[in-house]
C-alpha cells in the first residue's frame, strides 16, 4: 500500500469517527454513532498492519482476541449502575497504552543509543506523562465511584503545594527528555528521566483524583476522557502515525467540549479542577438554608404518605431523576409511575439537568435501560420554562441540580450553577434518602416549600408508596381477594415463587427481583420453582430472572423442589396456570392429564398474581383458585407486585 493512499483512508477513517461522535450528541442516533465509530477504528486497527507489514506478528492477534474477549465480558456483566465506573476504568486504559507506547518510543524497545532525536523524544515522555496521569486518575475516579475509595473529598495538609510540586517535576522530566542521551550526566540518564516521569506523573494523578468529591465527577470523568485523546495523539506523534494522532485529537477535543459545557453547567473553572481545587462545604450557613428539624420532617413524611389528590389529580407531571435513583436501581420502577400517570390521563416528561449522576448523560442510559422514550426526556434548558406551570414534580434522588441557593447563597460552591426550576411548580414530591447537604455541602431550602412533600427513605420504598397510590387508591382494599394476605406475607419463613408466561408478558421480573429482597430482609427463605415449560421456549423463566439479577442458585427444577411444597408456608405465583394445574392429576381425557406439574396446592397458603381465572393455552378451569388457602390479586402482574410489596 502507497503512503498517499493510506493517508487518504486514514482521513476518511478520522472523519467517520468525527461523524461517529457527532451522532452520539442525539439520543435518537447515539445507538448508531457508537456503532460507527467502533467500526471505523476497527477498520484503522486492520488498515495500520496492512501498511506497516506486521501481519506475520502472532502475538497481535492473541492480544486482540484477549482484550475482545475481555470487552465482551464486561459489556455483559457491567450493569447500568456500575457504568461511570466502566467508563472512568476505560479513560484509564487508554492512557495506560499511550503510555507503554511512549516508553517504548523512548527507549527504543531495548537498545538505547547516545543520541535521540529531540521531538520524538519529548512526545514519548509526554505521552508518558499524560498516560499516566489519565490511568491513576482513572483508578482513582472509580474506585470512589465502586465505594473503595471515600467518596468525599480527601484533602492533605499543603495538598496544593504537593500536586503543583508533581505537576512541575513532571513537566522537568518533558523537557530532559529533549536532551536525553546528550552527556553521561545522571540528570540526562534515560532510565532516570523515564523513572521520573512515570513517578512524578502517577503521583500527580492520585493526588489530583484522590481530592475530587462526588459533586465534580462528572466532569473529572469527562477530563480524564479528553486526557486519554491527548495522551494518544501525542504518542501517535511519538511513532509518527497520523490516524493514531487524528482519532487521538478528535478524542481529546470532543472531551475537552464536553468537559467545558460541564464545568459551565456546574459554575466551576476547569483550572481549579486541574489543580485539585474541587468543591468543599462552606463552613457557614446562611439563614436561607438551615437543617430542617426531625420534628418537621417527620410530619411532613406523614403528610406525603396520606396525602395523595394532588398526584391523582396532576394533568402535568415533571420527573426529575438524580443519583439517588442510580444508587437505589429504581429506574423501572420509575418507568411503571410514569406509565400509570400516563394512563390516568396526565402528560408526563423528565428532566435531564446535565450534571445530574456520576459521569454526562447518566440519567439518559438509565432511563434508557428501563425503556423510557427518548422524547420524554427534556434537557434543562428546554423545560426549565415550564416548571411554573406544571402541576406536579416528583424528584427521586437529585438535590444540588434542584437547589435553590443556586440562586442567592453566594459564596457556597453551587452559586450561579444553572439549576432546574422544580421549585416554581405547583406541588413539589421529593423521594430522596434524606434531607442532608448533596456532595456540594450546600442545605436545599425547597424542603421549606410549603408545596414540597417529602418522602425520605430509600427510592424505591417512596416510589412503591406512589405507585400504590395510582393504581389502588388509599380508600379502596382489593376487591378479589378473598383472605387479607399481609400476614402470611410476613410471617412465612418458606417461601416458593412461581413464574409463568404472564410475569413474561407484564415485563415483572424486576419488581419480582424486589418482592425477593424485601422477603429476604424479613428472615424469608425465598426460592424459584421453575416448570421446564413455563412460557414460550425452553430456559424462557431462567433468562428473564437472570436479568433481573436473581442468583441462579435460588432457581430449582420442578423434580427438585416438588416435594417441599408440602412443607412451605407460602407459594407465590405470577402469571403461570397449566403449570400448576392440579386438574393434569385428575381430569382424565383433558389435553394435559397426565403431564407434571408444581404441586402448589399442597402448600399451606397460596397467592395468585394472574391477570385473570381463565384457562390457560390448555383450556382447562383451575380448581386450584376456589381453595380456601387461595388468594387471588387478579389483573396486570406488575400491579399486583406493588399490592404485594406494600404489605411487607
Amino acid at each position: 500500500m502507497s503512503t498517499t493512499i493510506y493517508y487518504i483512508l486514514c482521513a476518511l477513517l478520522s472523519l467517520l469517527v468525527l461523524r461517529g461522535i457527532s451522532m452520539m450528541s442525539q439520543v435518537e442516533t447515539a445507538v448508531k454513532g457508537n456503532a460507527l465509530s467502533a467500526v471505523s477504528l476497527l477498520l484503522g486497527v486492520i488498515l495500520t498492519l496492512i501498511f506497516y507489514g506486521i501481519f506475520s506478528v502472532g502475538t497481535i492477534y492473541l492480544f486482540i482476541l484477549i482484550g475482545s474477549i475481555i470487552g465482551f465480558v464486561l459489556a455483559k456483566k457491567v450493569k447500568m449502575i456500575e457504568m461511570p465506573q466502566l467508563v472512568a476504568l476505560l479513560n484509564g486504559v487508554g492512557g495506560a497504552a499511550s503510555a507503554f507506547v511512549g516508553v517504548l518510543s523512548f527507549v527504543r524497545i531495548g537498545s538505547i543509543p547516545s543520541h535521540y532525536e529531540t521531538f520524538t523524544s519529548i512526545t514519548a515522555i509526554l505521552a508518558v506523562v499524560i498516560g499516566l496521569i489519565t490511568l491513576v486518575g482513572s483508578l482513582v475516579a472509580a474506585a470512589k465511584l465502586h465505594k473503595v475509595l471515600p467518596q468525599h473529598p480527601v484533602i492533605w495538609s499543603n495538598h496544593q503545594f504537593i500536586a503543583t510540586a508533581l505537576l512541575v517535576i513532571s513537566i522537568i522530566a518533558v523537557v530532559l527528555s529533549g536532551f536525553a542521551g546528550s552527556t553521561t550526566q545522571f540528570l540526562f540518564n534515560p532510565y532516570f528521566i523515564i523513572l521520573l516521569a512515570i513517578l512524578a506523573s502517577s503521583l500527580f494523578g492520585y493526588t489530583f483524583a484522590i481530592r475530587v468529591g462526588g459533586a465534580d465527577m462528572p466532569i473529572t470523568i469527562s477530563l480524564l476522557n479528553s486526557l486519554s485523546g491527548v495522551a494518544g495523539a501525542i504518542a501517535g506523534m511519538a511513532i509518527g502515525d497520523i490516524l493514531l494522532i487524528a482519532v487521538g485529537g478528535i478524542v481529546g477535543a470532543s472531551g475537552l467540549f464536553l468537559t467545558q459545557i460541564m464545568c459551565r453547567s456546574m459554575n466551576r473553572d476547569l483550572m481549579t479542577i486541574l489543580l485539585g481545587k474541587t468543591a468543599v462545604a462552606p463552613t457557614k450557613q446562611s439563614k436561607e438554608t438551615q437543617p430542617i428539624e426531625v420534628e418537621e420532617i417527620k410530619a411532613e413524611v406523614q403528610e406525603a404518605v396520606i396525602d395523595y389528590a394532588k398526584l391523582l389529580e396532576a394533568k402535568e407531571i415533571i420527573i426529575v431523576p438524580g443519583y439517588g435513583m442510580a444508587l437505589a436501581q429504581a429506574q423501572h420502577l420509575v418507568k411503571q409511575l410514569a406509565d400509570q400517570l400516563s394512563s390516568k390521563g396526565a402528560h408526563v416528561r423528565f428532566a435531564i439537568h446535565p450534571v445530574a449522576g456520576r459521569m454526562p448523560g447518566h440519567m439518559n442510559v438509565l432511563l434508557a435501560e428501563a425503556d423510557v422514550p427518548y422524547d420524554e426526556l427534556y434537557e434543562m434548558e428546554v423545560i426549565n420554562p415550564d416548571f411554573k406551570k406544571t402541576d406536579l414534580v416528583i424528584v427521586v434522588g437529585a438535590n444540588d441540580v434542584l437547589n435553590p441557593a443556586a440562586r442567592e447563597a453566594e459564596g457556597t460552591p453551587i452559586y450561579g450553577m444553572p439549576i432546574l426550576d422544580v421549585d416554581q411548580a405547583k406541588q413539589v414530591i421529593i423521594c430522596n434518602f434524606d434531607t442532608k447537604p448533596g456532595y456540594a455541602g450546600v442545605e436545599n431550602p425547597l424542603y421549606h416549600n410549603q408545596n414540597t412533600n417529602l418522602l425520605l427513605g430509600d427510592a424505591k420504598d417512596s416510589l412503591q408508596l406512589l405507585l400504590q397510590a395510582v393504581t389502588q387508591p388509599q380508600d379502596k382494599a382489593p376487591s378479589d381477594t378473598k383472605t387479607n394476605y399481609h400476614e402470611s406475607l410476613n410471617q412465612a419463613k418458606e417461601i416458593i415463587i412461581v413464574p409463568g408466561y404472564g410475569m413474561a408478558l407484564a415485563q415483572a421480573q424486576h419488581i419480582v427481583k424486589q418482592l425477593t429482597d424485601k422477603l429476604s430482609s424479613k428472615g424469608a427463605n425465598v426460592r424459584f420453582a421453575i416448570h421446564p415449560v413455563a412460557g414460550r421456549m425452553p430456559g424462557h423463566m431462567n433468562v428473564l430472572l437472570a436479568e433481573a439479577d436473581i442468583p441462579y442458585d435460588e432457581l430449582y427444577e420442578m423434580e427438585l423442589i416438588n416435594s417441599d411444597f408440602s412443607s412451605t408456608d407460602l407459594v407465590i405465583v405470577i402469571g403461570a396456570n397449566d403449570v400448576i394445574n392440579p386438574a393434569a392429576r385428575d381430569a382424565e381425557g383433558t389435553p394435559i392429564y397426565g403431564m407434571p406439574i408444581l404441586n402448589v396446592d399442597q402448600a399451606k397458603q397460596v397467592i395468585v398474581c394472574n391477570f385473570d381465572t381463565k384457562p390457560g393455552y390448555a383450556g382447562v378451569e383451575n380448581p386450584l383458585y376456589n381453595k380456601d388457602n387461595v388468594t387471588l390479586i387478579l389483573g396486570d402482574a406488575k400491579d399486583s407486585l406493588q399490592q404485594l410489596l406494600s404489605q411487607i
